[in-house]
């Protein structure tokens, strides 16, 4: 049994997805035998070092969890782009490259976080290359914490406003070029998040029929998993 969760955007300010996720983390994830998070586990990460008591008690939880048996991997997503090996390390997980083929003996997936397929809204693709490109990330980590942390709270506040003015309606996946990495990723099922779009999309590539799962994103009194039983993929709520 393999969970697949996204878009969780932890943060002091969620207490009620938070409290969901470490109730997770201790009860219903241990059963499985993974947990893979495809991004944006917090609603903002500016570097490991920053001295926060709350992102303390998360990497605490994860690391009680792998510690208990549970392999967790983890990929970047749009907000927590500036994790790294000290966290992952810390916090008992496997950093994931995206996209990240996985291989099971019953079925093959391609995860991914799911944004750098949104080519529609180039505002954020410009947004994404800046923030993405290691020379940039190297000069954010080199700048003093409380500068970092002054970043973070502009970051929150442009993704708040951005989704004020635009109803938060979040772009979808272009669909020529989610098609061609189908294609290129040997028509393999896709389970991305990003968009908060939950859905189950099906994909007809060179006369091949080919899954797209879209996971949920979560709320403060509602969370939800995507599970791979050996056979199936269904979803899961978080209650």
């Amino acid at each position: 049994m393999i969970f697949f969760i996204s878009d969780l955007h932890l943060s002091p300010r969620s207490p009620g997805a938070t409290r969901l996720f470490l109730s997770f983390l201790a009860g219903r994830a241990r059963q499985a035998e993974a947990l893979y998070i495809l991004g944006d586990l917090f609603e903002v990460w500016v570097g490991d070092d920053i001295d926060d008591p709350y992102a303390a008690q998360i990497t605490a939880a994860l690391r009680a969890a792998s510690d208990a048996g549970l392999k967790i991997c983890f990929m970047h997503g749009n907000r927590d782009f500036a994790i790294g090996e000290q966290f992952t390390a810390a916090a008992g997980m496997t950093l994931l490259p995206d996209p990240y083929l996985l291989v099971l003996p019953e079925w093959s997936f391609v995860l991914s976080h799911g944004d750098a397929l949104c080519l529609d809204d180039h505002a954020y693709m410009a947004y994404r290359a800046k923030v993405r490109d290691p020379e940039w990330q190297r000069k954010m980590r080199a700048k003093p914490r409380f500068l970092r942390s002054l970043l973070g709270r502009y970051i929150r506040f442009r993704s708040a406003r951005r989704k004020r003015l635009e109803n938060a309606v979040y772009a979808d996946l272009n669909g020529p070029a989610t098609d061609d990495f189908l294609r290129d990723h040997g028509y393999c099922t896709f389970i991305h998040g990003h968009t908060h779009r939950p859905e189950k999309h099906d994909h007809i590539v060179d006369g091949i029929h080919v899954e797209r799962w879209v996971l949920a994103d979560w709320h403060e009194d509602r969370g939800e998993a995507l599970l791979w039983d050996g056979e199936r993929l269904s979803r899961e709520a978080i209650l």
